[in-house]
This record gives structure tokens, C-alpha cells and sequence, in this order.
């Protein structure tokens, strides 16, 4: 059963009819129905003394069949495609642009949104007036037109835990596009809202993965490994989207903050490693210049130190080169062991 959903729901590309051939023909059976419908009631009715019953029923059909004929016109422009569906069963997708004509009983897809997509564009219209820009405008896509065109996804900011528990806010961007008709019609109720929806799921589930920072020796975390966590976000959303037939292109984290009520506290941390960070740099830097100092003067035999005056001398120079203040030196002017 499986198996056999799978094989009806993939896309299968189907060419149809020029539409620029069957509109003169189109024309002319309407036309002519027309002409043939007064030339039964006329001249007919002149010789016989009633209409030309034959000729009459047969022009009626014509131009009903005329008329149902014109609305197997459709058009289709670069990167759009038409899902066609002849009495619920998927004859295939048109994605060749231009002017097409097909079956008229091709369905044309549900008229009004669904309850989901209509609360979803609530949702995007009152995100929008609150950012303070303009709601966005959605057009609908009559007749089971889908846009192929490469598209966007800003999530909101999202309140999460990260691998550490601490409370985090994130949000990101995914460019996304559908690849496979078929499964963005008959897969999901509305892969639109589809989309929106996992993309959330996967940008909590991604920061509840990772430490926000200060993770463990070679540890990938959301601020130091960028690459590598964009990387596993579209990785995720594509096993998650591929249900729906939409391919994702790029998904990349967009802001990455601590939540507001751990931000200070998480400030002065980072303050007091930063600053540990550069006493051990000074430390190190200092160490290394007294270890040279030593051995030029012992190496030059500039002067003979026991082991108790190298250790004043090591204090001092450490407390010159580490010290935050300026070191005022007191100069002796007698002897070394005065």
C-alpha cells in the first residue's frame, strides 16, 4: 500500500496541447456552430416548414462542446508548473512556460484556503504590522499552479533551552523552493504552512542540540561553529521537508542572542573570562622575557647571582611586567648585598 502511494505521488512531466493550435481551432467549432445553428432554423425551416431538427440538436452540442473547450486554456510562466488532475486521479505536471490547452475537466484546486493556511497568513499579516512593515500580499494559485521560484523563510524569534539549559533566543533563514509538485499537492494539507511549521521544529530541536557557547575541547557550538550548525539545520529540514517535495537550498541562523533575563548575568562572565584569558596571556609573555633575561646575563656572565637574589630579581621583574599600575623602582646606589 505504501509502495503504491509512493509510485502515484511522484511528479511525472507531461507535455499537453499548443495553445496557440487549438485556439483557432476552438474558434471555428464555435463559429461554426453558430452558423450552423441559423442555417438550421432559416433556410431549413423555409423548405421543410420547421427547423432542421439534425442540424439544430448537432450545432446545440458544437457550441457546448465549443464553449467547455475554452477553458482547457491555461498559461504558464517561467519556473510555474501545473499539477493536472482529471477526476481525482494525477494524469501528471505541466512545467513547460507558455500558452497550453488541456482537458477542460482538469480540476482547478480547492477555490477558497484552508483553515490552516488562513490562520497562517493571520499569523504573517500581524507579524508584519508589528515588525511595522506592510502585510505581505499572498496570490493565490488557481488551477493547481505551483511557483517554482526560490523562496524564503524568516522565522521568529525563538525562546529556547539550549544543550546547557540556558535559556536562548534564535532565529533563521531557510531559501527553499519546490521540487516535486506531486507530493507539495497530495502529500501535505497545505505545504506552504508545511514548511513554516518544521522549519520551527527544526531550528528548536537544532539549539537544544548544541551549548550556546564554552562547550567542551573541540566542542561545535552555536557561536563558534557556524558553518557546521547551518550545515545540520539544512540537513534536518531537508529529511523533514522531503515528504512535501520542497528542496532546501540554504538555511542559515540570522540572530543568536542569550535570553534577556540571563543576558547580563552571561555578560559578566564573558567579561571575567576575557579578562583571565589576558592574564594568562600577560602571564605567559612575562615568564618567557625573565627566562631570556636570566640566561642572557648568565650566558654574557654579566653578573653572578646566587639562588636568593635570581629569586628578588625574578619577583621584581614579574611585578614590573604583570603589574596593571606604574612601577616606581627604587635605584640602590651601594652595593648589591647592601
Amino acid at each position: 500500500m505504501n509502495t503504491l502511494n509512493a509510485a502515484v505521488n511522484r511528479e511525472k512531466v507531461v507535455k499537453v496541447l499548443n495553445g496557440w493550435v487549438m485556439l483557432p481551432i476552438v474558434f471555428i467549432l464555435f463559429f461554426g456552430a453558430i452558423a450552423l445553428f441559423i442555417y438550421s432554423l432559416s433556410p431549413g425551416a423555409r423548405v421543410e416548414d420547421h427547423p432542421v431538427w439534425s442540424l439544430f440538436v448537432s450545432s446545440l452540442l458544437i457550441e457546448i462542446a465549443a464553449i467547455i473547450m475554452f477553458k482547457g486554456f491555461f498559461a504558464l510562466q517561467p519556473n510555474e508548473a501545473r499539477v493536472l488532475v482529471l477526476f481525482g486521479a494525477y494524469k501528471g505536471t505541466v512545467r513547460a512556460p507558455g500558452f497550453h490547452w488541456g482537458n477542460p475537466f482538469y480540476s482547478n484546486g480547492p477555490d477558497q484556503p484552508g483553515p490552516l493556511r488562513v490562520m497562517a497568513e493571520w499569523q504573517a499579516n500581524l507579524a508584519a504590522r508589528k515588525a511595522g512593515g506592510a502585510e505581505p500580499g499572498r496570490k493565490r494559485q488557481a488551477r493547481f499552479k505551483f511557483s517554482l521560484r526560490t523562496r524564503n523563510f524568516n522565522s521568529e524569534k525563538l525562546k529556547v533551552n539550549d544543550k546547557r539549559g540556558n535559556p536562548i533566543e534564535i532565529a533563521a533563514v531557510v531559501v527553499w523552493r519546490v521540487e516535486d509538485t506531486a507530493q507539495a499537492a497530495f502529500e501535505v494539507d497545505d505545504y506552504e504552512n508545511y514548511v513554516r511549521v518544521q522549519s520551527e521544529s527544526a531550528i528548536r530541536h537544532l539549539a537544544s542540540a548544541y551549548a550556546y557557547d564554552y562547550g567542551e575541547e573541540h566542542e561545535v557550538t552555536l557561536r563558534s561553529g557556524m558553518d557546521e550548525v547551518s550545515q545540520a539545520l539544512k540537513v534536518e529540514l531537508q529529511a523533514r521537508l522531503d515528504k512535501a517535495g520542497v528542496l532546501v537550498e540554504e538555511a542559515r541562523l540570522t540572530h543568536l542572542a542569550y535570553a534577556p533575563e540571563i543576558a547580563q548575568a552571561m555578560l559578566r562572565r564573558q567579561q571575567a573570562e576575557a579578562v583571565i584569558a589576558a592574564r594568562q596571556k600577560i602571564v605567559h609573555g612575562a615568564v618567557s622575557m625573565v627566562e631570556m633575561a636570566l640566561r642572557e646575563l648568565a650566558e654574557k656572565q654579566v653578573v653572578q647571582l646566587d639562588d636568593e637574589r635570581r629569586a628578588a630579581m625574578v619577583s621584581n621583574l614579574m611585578v614590573v611586567l604583570c603589574g596593571e599600575a606604574e612601577v616606581h623602582p627604587v635605584v640602590n646606589t651601594g652595593t648589591l648585598y647592601a
